[in-house]
């Protein structure tokens, strides 16, 4: 049995480019199946890639993008058999990728794609019913702390990439980059993720809620964010939209 472990350890290390691994059970040189299953492999990566980060493709095409992931697996080969959420080190790799210096938003646009598969395969669990808010006295809401649902992602930017993004999403041919500030919002509803962009206020209070403050204490960092926002119908909205999860 130790033996076998140590064979699947080296076939995983052969695979991602290490022939010497094989050596004890192999004979030197290349192997045709080894080499088979080695690009099946690395198919299958590209094709993972494409499928997790389909924003970035539609905006550099299918050719540039292939080529780009293709050298990224290399240098990242999977840790495991599952491809459904691979990818999670592509949006740093592209800030160092040469080719994407004259397309500085790229790691960005694929930052967001990242966290639109994060938001999909977060744990599950219920959202907040608005019900359950209402049966608190003022007091005791002020002092509650929300949890963010599992799925809930977000991101600010100093410009308008959330825009962007969801326009070449939508498959929009007219992209452009506006100067605003912008964050997105991610969120699993039933089976499908939905997105938003969301203010300054909104973010506010997320980043608050996230970092375990009080209702009250994320209220007021909201306020000071945006002191002209109605805070009132963006946390209706919030809650609407399954932001927080279970019972406070």
């Amino acid at each position: 049995m130790p033996e076998l472990l140590d064979f699947q350890d080296a076939f995983v290390a052969a695979i991602g480019g290490q022939r010497a691994a094989l050596s004890p059970w192999l004979d030197e040189g290349e192997h045709p199946g080894l080499a088979v299953y080695r690009n099946t492999i690395a198919k299958g990566c590209v094709d993972a890639l494409a499928a997790n980060f389909p924003t970035v493709q539609s905006m550099v095409g299918e050719d540039w993008f292939r080529a780009a992931a293709a050298l990224f697996a290399r240098e990242a080969p999977p840790t495991g058999a599952a491809l459904l959420d691979y990818g999670a080190d592509f949006p740093a790799w592209l800030e160092r990728f040469p080719p994407a210096a004259e397309l500085p938003y790229l790691a960005g646009i694929a930052h967001l794609d990242r966290l639109w598969t994060e938001a999909l395969f977060g744990a599950e669990a219920s959202a907040l019913e608005p019900v359950a808010l209402s049966r608190l006295a003022p007091e005791a809401l002020a002092e509650t702390r929300l949890a963010l649902h599992p799925s809930v992602r977000f991101a600010a930017f100093d410009a308008g990439l959330p825009s962007l993004w969801r326009a070449a999403r939508d498959g929009a041919e007219d992209l452009e980059l506006s100067e605003t500030p912008e964050t997105l919002l991610l969120v699993r509803q039933g089976q499908a993720v939905a997105s938003r962009v969301v203010g300054a206020a909104e973010t506010a209070f997320l980043r608050a809620c996230r970092e375990g403050l009080t209702a009250a204490e994320a209220a007021q960092a909201a306020a000071t964010a945006d002191p002209d926002a109605p805070f009132a119908s963006l946390f209706a909205a919030l809650i609407a939209d399954g932001v927080f999860a279970g019972s406070p």
